[in-house]
């Protein structure tokens, strides 16, 4: 049976999988976000490191990274995604329960294509719109929130 990816859509092998392992190269600054959403979820802080664009690392490390508490990730919404041939924006919000209840990272992501590869450059973090207890839970289990994620 196939490991589910982190990031939602698929398996692991099949989707992010060929990015981490450095088989293949994120083709568009969705599929980037989303390897590197799982590369959160997998605490794969090199893969963080070599996907973020030199000139916006601005003193972070693997070592940082790795530093902890770390959330308990549970699921990804992609709301928006736009590119062109040099640039592009993916607006989401990652999931994560800390603290004993649910939160969000709400992003507007932007990223650049050079060198042939995207890289993530900076975001900018709204507050997240939390999904209602009786909306599907976050995580993709097809449960509702209140007997999902938000009760564990």
């Amino acid at each position: 049976m196939s490991t589910p990816c982190p990031c939602g859509p698929g398996s692991y092998h099949s989707c992010c999988e060929p990015y981490h392992a450095g088989k293949k190269s994120a083709p568009t600054p969705e599929a980037l976000m989303r390897s590197r959403y799982s590369a959160f979820v997998l605490k794969l802080w090199d893969y963080l490191i070599a996907t973020h664009h030199p000139s916006h690392l601005h003193g972070l490390t693997q070592t940082l990274l790795a530093e902890g508490p770390h959330p308990q990730w549970r699921g990804l919404t992609v709301h928006d995604s736009q590119f062109d041939n040099l640039s592009g924006e993916v607006f989401f919000t990652a999931w994560y329960r800390d603290d004993d209840r649910l939160d969000g990272m709400c992003e507007r992501s932007s990223f650049v294509f050079e060198q042939g590869q995207w890289f993530y450059t900076q975001g900018k973090q709204y507050a997240p719109k939390l999904p209602g207890r009786n909306d599907p839970c976050v995580c993709g289990s097809g449960k509702k929130l209140k007997q999902c994620c938000l009760g564990k």
